[in-house]
This record gives C-alpha cells, structure tokens and sequence, in this order.
C-alpha cells in the first residue's frame, strides 16, 4: 500500500502541475487523482477490517493526511486558476496570428526576390495581402453567447490600413478594428473598421489556398468598410448588413474633381450579404450601393486643357456605385469547389468619363491527400476572368491612371495589373484614346501545398495571366498581352 501512495505522489501529482496544461486538464485530472485517494481509503478501510489484530496498518494516518494536503493544495491552485481565466486581466483574451514570408518571379519584370514587411512595393495582383505579420487581437468581456468582445487585426505593411486607407502615406497598421454586441443568441450589433461580405475569399493567407487572390477578389468587389453592422441567422440562413463609408481594395479612396480638389469617400453606402447552408453546399448573395470616389487619372491641369483622363468631363469627385455577387462553395470530405460571379456598374468612372461596367467569375478546385513518404499535401486550380472594356475600362477597384511597371506610364492604363487601353491605340488616335476599348484579363494559377507541421504550410505557385490587349508592361518599356509570376511562401500560425 505504502506503494502505492508513492506512486500516486510521484506520477500524478507532476501532471496536475505541468505548466502547459489547460485549466480544464487540471480539473480532470484532479477529479481522477481525488477518486484514487477516496478509492485508496475504500480499500484500507477493508483491508483493515479483515487483517488480524496483530498485523501492521498497510497506510499510516500521516501518510493519509500528507496525501489529502497535497490535493487539496492542487484543488486550490486550480480554483485560482479557474477564477483568473475567468474574471482576470487576461479573461476572455486571445492573441492568434501568422507569418508569410514570401518569394516571388515576374517574368515581364525580370526581376525576382524575397518580400516580407515590404512597405513600399504597390499592391498588385501578384503581390497583395501576404509577406506580411498578421495580429489578430480579440477580447471578450464576460462568458456565454450574449458577452460582448472587441476584436483588432493588425496587418501593419500589406493590410487594409497600409493599403486603402491612409493614402500616400500608408502608415496605419491596423487592418480591421471593430466591436461586436449581442442581441441575442443569433443576433450581433458590430461597428468599426470591416472587411466587405462579398466573394468566397477572405484576405488571410491561412484562409486562402492560393498565393495569389482572385482577380474578383482585388478588383471587383467593394474593399472595406467603416460604420455599422447588423449580423442574424435563423436556420439555414445567416445575413450581414453594414452601412459605412467604403474603402477600396487596392487603391485609397482619395479622388479630385475637374477642379482639383482632392477628396475622400465619407459618404456611407449599404453592403449586405445573404448565405443558405445546407449539406455541403452554401449559397451566398451579396451586394452593395452607394457612393464611390472617382479616381482622377492625371493632373487636374490636363482636364482644363483639353487632355485626357477620366473624370475631366464630371464636375462631382464622387458617383453612383452599384455591385451584386453570387458565390457558391461545395465541400465533401478533402475537396472543396467555389464559385463566383460579379456585376458591377459605376457612373461615369470609366476612363473617357462615362459610365464603368465590369463583370466577371471565378472558378477554384481544392483537394488534399496523404502520401506515405511526404505526408499530406494539396493541389489548388483556379480560373479567373474579368471583363472592363467598356469606355475605356476604370471603376470599382480597378484604377487605370498611368500605374506602370517601369516608372513611364501611358495614361488610361494599368501596366501593373493589366487593364485599362493598349497604348498603341492612345499613340494612333485622334481624341486622345476617347474612343479606346478596355481590356479583358484573365488568369489560371495552380498551387501545390504542403503541410510539414500543424503550424506550417508551403504554397508553390504557377500563375499565368493574360489580356486581349497589349496592357501589361515589360521592364523595358514595351507593352505585352500576358505575364507569369512563380512564387512560395512558408505560412507560419501561431
């Protein structure tokens, strides 16, 4: 018996204290320790009941003792534990996040390279939210459905903040902020800074499979938003409402008039988005109207003297916006499929200052599977297309003011991202490109995963975009109709 108890203390009495166990573990295991020591007096109760008079007590009162003040000192430390979960500083508190280093190639660039907390390279198709670190910060005051929390993400060089909301400057580290306070169980109050309900993507690179987004993702749907916010779900639906002040995926929301006058968009607009669960499949409708900011492709002195530019021929810096998505995603066990298609239509946005119309899909296939020597990996394939040709292209997130690869722009494109008119229709024309179409682009990206670790994953991808229309610029200043961009990146979460 005496045995027996030395076992206990040494093997049980560790565990519970192990640093890195939860304090649930440390109520279990409590509880199983405490049925041992009331199993233990069962026993020498009956032991003691049937030995001879003569014989030797198998355990000794003090061992008893000694043994019940260890676990009660154990239960202590867990009641302290579970109280400081639970009504301390730190209750309710989580800190999650990752880590993306990336590596890049860019064939019409000829140039390739490491990126990682890089703040000056531009947003682009190829080169958006990830090489960056990635703070989720998220607070809950009080237990059950009805507590409410603040959650902050923090993304300071390839977030929201870096990207659209301060401009040329693009200082602000934060990538959403907001506040969230139940109604009741099915039913949130949100206000602060928000991503846009629309598509099938999220932004984070743990929620992607790809390296790349969608073009959807950057160039059609509506970026940001800073307001307020409804969130409900009965059944097999759930809806989200926000009305706020949008700001654009990949550009500022900083417009000037005919006049030049520069303004932002502090003219709220309502985004909502619909989804119906059932089985494998989800269904999803969501859209926005309002206000947007027309971005002005050049000087304010080349509209007062006669050059080109959209938004020379609208005395407003702002215009009417109207943007509806369907998505669809399928998932069955290691495979996923998605869907989307977007319609988007922006009064005079388009580069010869009519209206902007842009509509496009998206297609992904995603599969997993568990190879005996490499372990378990994955494939990604999608398919993008996003048709702008007309007026010239521009609206919605797509800016065709002279963005250029090698520093020397033609106005009216976007030899970065592949929209806007080809320059030899500009050089040959009359009316300075009025009369110029947009462009289509397309592109097909497929990635493989790995997953060497709980905490890792490696995306190698192949992406080949390409356009109708000679508007992606070499490094040596000619124009092409295609690009291919090769990258990795090791996604670390924590």
């Amino acid at each position: 018996m005496k045995k027996i108890i030395g076992t206990l203390l040494i093997a049980g009495l560790p565990g519970i204290s192990h640093a890195d166990a939860s304090v649930d573990e440390l109520k279990a295991e409590l509880h199983v320790l405490q049925q041992k020591v009331e199993n233990l007096e069962k026993s020498a109760a009956s032991a003691a009941s049937s030995r001879p008079q003569s014989s030797e007590p198998a355990v000794s009162p003090a061992e008893f003792a000694s043994l019940k003040q260890q676990v009660a000192k154990q239960d202590l430390q867990v009641e302290t534990l579970s109280t400081a979960a639970s009504e301390g500083p730190i209750a309710g508190l989580s800190i999650t996040g990752y880590l993306d280093p990336v590596y890049l190639y860019n064939r019409n660039a000829r140039s390739g390279g490491f990126s990682f907390l890089d703040h000056n390279s531009p947003y682009t198709y190829y080169n958006g939210n990830m090489g960056d670190v990635y703070l989720d910060i998220k607070k809950t005051f009080g237990v059950g459905p009805l507590a409410p929390s603040a959650e902050i993400q923090i993304q300071p060089n390839r977030g929201a903040g870096n990207t659209t909301l301060d401009g040329a400057k693009g200082n602000n580290i934060f990538n959403t902020a907001f506040i969230t306070i139940p109604h009741d169980d099915a039913n949130q109050f949100v206000a602060g800074l928000m991503p846009s309900l629309a598509g099938y993507e999220s932004q984070q690179s743990t929620l992607v499979p790809t390296l790349t987004h969608n073009l959807l993702y950057d160039f059609s749907i509506p970026g940001y938003f800073v307001g307020i916010g409804y969130n409900g779900s009965k059944g097999e639906y759930t809806w989200k409402v926000i009305l706020g002040n949008e700001q654009n995926q990949t550009h500022a929301t900083v417009a000037s008039d005919s006049s030049g006058r520069l303004h932002t968009n502090v003219t709220p607009m309502i985004n909502w988005r619909i989804d119906r669960s059932k089985g494998a499949w989800d269904w999803g409708w969501s859209g926005a109207i309002g206000r947007q900011a027309i971005y002005a492709g050049n000087a304010a002195g080349d509209c007062t003297s006669g050059g080109f530019g959209y938004n020379c021929t609208s005395s407003s810096a702002f215009s009417t916006y109207m943007f509806t998505d369907f998505d669809a995603s399928y998932a069955i066990a290691d495979s996923t499929f998605n869907a989307e298609l977007d319609l988007g239509n922006q009064k005079h946005a388009a580069w010869n200052g009519g209206d902007a119309t842009w509509w496009g899909f998206s297609l992904l296939y995603t599969q997993k599977w568990r190879l005996p020597t490499i372990g378990l990996m994955g494939l990604a394939a999608r398919w993008d297309y996003l048709n702008d040709t007309r007026n010239g292209g521009g609206g919605g997130n797509i800016y065709v003011g002279g963005s250029s690869l090698s520093g020397s722009a033609s106005p009216g494109t976007d030899g970065l991202n592949g929209f806007g008119i080809d320059p030899s229709c500009l050089a040959s024309s009359s009316n300075n490109g009025q009369s110029c179409k947009g462009a289509t682009h397309q592109d097909i990206a497929l990635d493989l995963l790995f997953y060497p670790a709980v905490n890792y994953t490696v995306k190698v991808e192949y992406r080949h975009d390409w356009s109708n229309r000679n508007v992606f610029q070499r490094a040596d200043g000619t124009w092409r109709k295609s690009n291919d961009v090769i990258g990795t990146t090791l996604v670390y979460t924590f």
